[in-house]
């Protein structure tokens, strides 16, 4: 059974700038954190400017908040509410849109799901099933339950409305840093963006938004390489799902409007292992004091481990997209 929305027309910065406008007062303005460089540097492979965009401040933890909203404001929802399939955090923002808005909401996760992400589910009021080993299997669950409820079913990544709301991630992103500067280098445009990618629907979302003036660079696990797989084959393909970021990142296949996005924006794949994974999660604690959960680690990952080698004029962009961790 597919796990995908049809193919729709190509997502343009206009459809992201309306989203962001829909958005206004509805979901959080996340703030940014410009890296003092003389506190935390890369070595020899230091670009010019670090700046994240905390976006695991989020309403429900994650920039899917927006997508989500962006999805109850636009489209048509029944008496049986809203079903959606999630590794959590999408799932978490469904449930917490539709509290918001007045809405059921059925949510089916696979059973790797991690534990607080399912006790951030149920704190919305919604109803959870924990079905299957991988997205797919919860997936096809959800469409069932679809079937046969008539409930309104929210795509975790491919729905073009869920893909401009999570867009807005980027373009204010590219906003504050122009509002803004960047202290001690000055700089005030967003050279590369890092931004993490399971089934793609932030990283599509924010190429659609940004990818014409600033290089996307999708940021996977080798056990979550939807997009890395993609180019290999020329398609998005299905890909075994596995390691420490596939509660978020566990999408087995690349969304086809993603897949058009990425590619229409020239964006990139680099790869992290789970050890680099984790370490970067830690580093994000230690030396910032900044909790995420592993999944939204893997931008920094991939730029201290070498796998993006950053100009020593660039400025980069990390994009921390979600913090729905356990404590402690």
């Amino acid at each position: 059974m597919t796990t995908e929305s049809p193919l729709a027309p190509p997502l343009t910065r206009s459809d992201v700038e309306a989203a962001s406008a829909r958005l206004v007062g509805l979901v959080r303005r996340t703030p940014i954190w410009a890296v003092d460089p003389q506190e935390f540097t890369l070595g020899e492979h230091s670009p010019a400017s670090i700046t994240f965009k905390l976006e695991q401040f989020q309403y429900s933890g994650t920039f899917k908040a927006r997508g989500a909203t962006n999805f109850m404001l636009t489209q048509p929802i029944g008496e049986a509410g809203v079903v959606a399939a999630s590794g959590g955090n999408h799932g978490a923002a469904v449930a917490w849109a539709a509290d918001h808005h007045g809405h059921k909401a059925t949510i089916f996760v696979p059973t790797i799901a991690a534990e607080a992400k399912v006790d951030r589910l149920r704190s919305y009021g919604a109803t959870v099933h924990q079905i299957g080993a991988v997205f797919a299997e919860a997936y096809a669950a959800s469409e069932e339950f679809r079937l046969a409820s008539g409930a309104t079913s929210i795509h975790a990544y491919n729905d073009p409305v869920v893909m401009a709301g999570a867009g807005t991630t980027g373009l204010e992103f590219q906003e504050q840093v122009a509002a803004s500067g960047h202290p001690g280098a000055g700089q005030s445009k967003l050279d590369t963006v890092l931004v993490a990618c399971g089934g793609g629907g932030l990283s599509g979302g924010i190429a659609s938004a940004i990818g014409s003036d600033t290089r996307i660079v999708v940021c996977e696990t080798e056990g979550t390489a939807t997009f890395a797989q993609a180019l290999k084959a020329g398609e998005p393909v299905n890909i075994a799902v596995s390691g420490l970021g596939a509660d978020a990142l566990g999408a087995s296949c690349l969304g086809s409007n993603t897949w058009a996005a990425l590619t229409d924006s020239k964006a990139i794949s680099r790869l992290t292992t789970d050890e680099q994974l984790a370490s970067a999660q830690s580093l994000l604690w230690d030396q910032f004091r900044i909790r995420v959960e592993p999944a939204a680690a893997a931008p920094l990952a991939i730029l201290l481990s070498g796998s993006y080698q950053a100009r020593s004029d660039e400025h980069i962009g990390i994009i921390l997209c979600g913090g729905n961790v356990a404590a402690g």
